[in-house]
């Protein structure tokens, strides 16, 4: 599981690759932090959530969007992710999970939004792809 912050224009973009679909989400969400934050401390507590959605990609979209929320409602920096996605049914599950470090423990920049531009979310041979660009 491995992420690249990419420049864009006005924006950060993050390209991410991971052996599963949950990998995928965790490596976009652990780009994410990277491009709030260059060093996460140690700290926090892990905290969970849950997102359902009509599509995989609208399932990436909305993961991330709770994880900004998060961000936004605890005041805490959502670092190193866990997730895991199934289809139940017509619908998408993800489950996960991240360590909420306290803002007084990092120097964040502002990440205002997750955005549908250019998202891409594809199986490949060696697992899956993906690209999300955020509003900063």
């Amino acid at each position: 599981m491995s992420f690249t912050l990419r420049e864009h224009t006005a924006d950060v973009a993050v390209e991410a690759a991971g052996d599963s679909l949950g990998d995928v989400f965790a490596a976009v969400a652990d780009g994410l932090t990277a491009a709030m934050c260059d060093e996460v401390a140690d700290t926090g507590d892990r905290f969970s959530l849950s997102v359902r959605a009509e599509s995989r990609e609208a399932a990436l979209f909305d993961y991330l969007d709770e994880l900004i929320y998060e961000r936004d409602v605890r005041g805490v920096l959502p670092a190193d992710h866990d997730a895991t996605v199934r289809q139940e049914g017509d619908e998408w599950v993800v489950e996960a999970s991240a360590r909420g470090v306290p803002f007084d423990d990092v120097t964040a920049r502002d990440v205002k939004a997750v955005t549908y531009s250019e998202m891409r979310l594809e199986e490949s041979d060696a697992g899956w792809d993906a690209y999300v660009v955020f509003d900063v």
